[in-house]
């Protein structure tokens, strides 16, 4: 699996650092997925984040 974040569109709310820090971090005021490609370990808080995200904007797949 693949997480991104659209940065562009990003409110920098950091609910996806607080709910799956081990791929998304925040970058000054928006936030970014550490990898692209996710250990399996991850998959399952890299997809609550993007469940939660208020925005919209993680994808992944």
């Amino acid at each position: 699996m693949r997480a991104s974040v659209d940065e562009a569109a990003c409110t920098g709310c950091g609910l996806c650092t607080d709910v799956c820090p081990g791929v998304f971090v925040m970058d000054g005021d928006v936030a970014r997925a550490k990898m692209s490609e996710l250990p399996e370990t991850l998959e399952g808080c890299a997809e609550d984040a993007a469940d939660g995200c208020p925005s919209e904007v993680i994808t992944v797949e």
